[in-house]
């Protein structure tokens, strides 16, 4: 895995390449849209790790856009509005908008909007930086990385996407189809049969990293409902 992933929605041109050109700078790999039928379409497929979005787009209204993310995931969604009044932005959050930064605003001030939200998002588990751990199994959400024993892990975007939201909920048992729709979407809900074959990948690769055997109990199965990561102080370090 490599940087974060962040998607733009903003439709004025401008606006929109200079946050690709600076996010970019900042070690993100940035997707943009300037509709919300992109947008969409490019999260659908692209799973970004947040998304700053423009609320005046020209197809559709931005709250719309949150809502339609809000019914599949947890995507961390940071509101980028000329629109400053108090309704806008209560009406945003309540949508499912995780935090609203007012046009004309400060490039230093929404990375670091970006920064934080991606750290809340590795969940309660998570330490001050966005850290989650457990066991000899760390996954940094800021660098989109996950290691065993502090060697990184080699996975494909859907295999990261999936442990990253069990490793979020340590102890936690999240079910098939919550994890169907986090991860490929809602089209995909009763496809049990890709989460026997992404966790039996998940299990191969983290066994193959720690020779020991330590991380063999990493990923429980409830039969018929879904799996949970072991709680940390079950996997020994």
């Amino acid at each position: 895995m490599g940087e974060p992933v962040i998607l733009i929605v903003e439709d004025d041109e401008s606006t929109r390449r200079a946050l690709v050109a600076n996010l970019s700078a900042h070690g993100y790999r940035v997707l943009e849209a300037g509709d919300a039928a992109t947008a969409l379409r490019r999260w659908g497929a692209g799973r970004p790790d947040l998304v700053v979005l423009d609320l005046g787009l020209p197809d559709m209204d931005g709250t719309g856009v949150i809502a339609r993310i809000r019914r599949d995931a947890t995507t961390p969604i940071l509101v980028l509005s000329a629109r400053d009044r108090e309704v806008d932005k209560i009406r945003a959050l309540e949508a499912g908008a995780d935090d609203y930064v007012a046009k004309p605003f400060g490039v230093g001030e929404l990375r670091a909007r970006i920064a934080a939200l991606l750290r809340r998002a590795a969940g309660p588990a998570a330490d001050a930086t966005g850290t989650v751990t457990v066991g000899p199994v760390t996954l940094d959400i800021a660098r989109h990385v996950v290691t065993v024993h502090g060697a990184r892990l080699d996975l494909t975007p859907h295999e990261y996407e999936l442990l990253k939201v069990m490793l979020s909920n340590p102890g936690r048992l999240i079910t098939r189809g919550r994890l169907l729709r986090a991860v490929w979407g809602t089209a995909y809900t009763d496809e049990g049969h890709y989460l026997h074959v992404y966790v039996s990948r998940l299990r191969r690769k983290l066994a193959a990293a720690d020779p020991s055997g330590r991380v063999k109990g990493l990923i429980v199965a409830e039969p018929g409902v879904g799996y949970r990561i072991a709680e940390p102080d079950k996997v020994p370090d």
